[in-house]
């Protein structure tokens, strides 16, 4: 399927954007990615900046990112990690440097399509989401190692959630700068962005488009059959937070109070045997498994005061953790790509907007 591009040349001035790409072994990548995110943002009637952070590359991935956006010019800005942290954690920091109004994240290997960009912020917009992701309708990937597993994780995590998107592998996503910087990615929960941001806005801000895809032409993939294994340990920690972030004690309290009450029950008949039937107890199994039924339910209950207090304390005092790294960073704090002719005119009339500082 090809989506047909939009012209924005008659729009109203669009919003800051900045879009973020994580790349990782990704040197024959760079020169035609760039390329082709200039070449689908020239109309792009609001000022917009590339932010693409090379994650430890071994290869000449973040040289060749260096050189490439010195051509460009300083609204390409390029996040170099000294050692690789995984592509979660470059896409938050990517977000955490972004400056735009709108963010779009999209994958280094070149299957997203830039050119979906422009027409995804503009229906962000027009639908009045705050969080718009794309699926693959027409997905160029091996059916068995790619597509078989990513139906699984999409059905599951669906399931599991309530929040029902049908492509939760696609990178291509744009969302709004004020809500996907409230979330905080850590581990390998890029995949899900949306399951986070429903945390932080209405589940019905959320929506999905179609979006171009294309078979891989250099590099290799690091998706396969085993991320499914991480997808579902990853799934058990969302679940968590999704229900029970809030109120961790009734999480950890409910497991504690429903072994604390079989062990009770598993006592209670042990005592009615001793004292009532005057058989000896010591030496049953059942004995000793009470007795471990209540040491757990006293742990797990506890745990859940101090979840709680913990809880309390973090929302109480912080917004969130802040993520430090060990990074080089290169680009013109203040560089900005600003649209050309008339599209320019109506961006410059248009009220300044903030600039928000890198936290690194």
């Amino acid at each position: 399927m090809t989506t047909p591009p939009l012209n924005l040349t008659n729009l109203p001035a669009a919003p800051s954007l900045s879009v973020i790409i994580p790349m990782f072994r990704e040197q024959d990548n760079v020169v035609p990615m760039l390329a082709r995110v200039h070449e689908a943002l020239a109309q792009y009637a609001g000022p917009w900046e590339l932010i693409c952070v090379d994650d430890g590359s071994p290869d000449e991935t973040g040289r060749r990112l260096l050189a490439e956006g010195a051509k460009y010019g300083p609204h390409v800005r390029v996040i170099r990690f000294a050692r690789n942290h995984g592509q979660t954690m470059a896409m938050q920091t990517g977000i955490d440097a972004a400056r735009g109004e709108v963010i779009a994240t999209l994958d280094g290997d070149l299957q997203n399509d830039p050119g979906d960009i422009p027409r995804m912020v503009a229906e962000l917009d027009t639908r009045d989401l705050d969080l718009l992701a794309g699926y693959r309708a027409n997905r160029q990937d091996a059916w068995l190692s790619r597509k078989l597993p990513s139906k699984l994780a999409n059905w599951l995590i669906g399931k599991v959630t309530g929040v029902t998107i049908r492509d939760y592998g696609c990178s291509l996503k744009v969302s709004r700068a004020r809500v996907i910087k409230e979330v905080r990615l850590f581990g390998e929960m890029h995949r899900f962005i949306p399951v986070w941001a429903a945390m932080v806005t209405s589940p019905a801000r959320i929506g999905e488009t179609p979006v171009n895809h294309a078979a891989r032409q250099f590099g290799e993939s690091k998706y396969g059959i085993s991320r499914t294994f991480r997808v579902i340990l990853d799934l058990l920690t969302v679940f968590f937070f999704l229900r029970y972030r809030r109120r961790p004690g009734h999480f950890f309290g409910s497991i504690g109070l429903m072994l604390g009450a079989l062990g009770t029950v598993a006592m209670a008949y042990l005592m009615v045997i001793k004292f009532g039937l005057h058989e000896n107890i010591g030496g049953r199994p059942l004995f000793l498994t009470a007795i471990l039924l209540l040491v757990f339910s006293m742990q797990f209950i506890t745990t859940g005061v101090l979840a709680e207090m913990i809880s309390r304390i973090y929302y109480q005092g912080r917004k969130g953790p802040l993520q430090l790294i060990d990074a080089h960073q290169q680009g013109n704090e203040e560089g900005w790509q600003l649209p050309s002719s008339s599209a320019a005119a109506r961006v410059n009339a248009a009220p300044s907007r903030e600039v928000v500082s890198d936290r690194h």
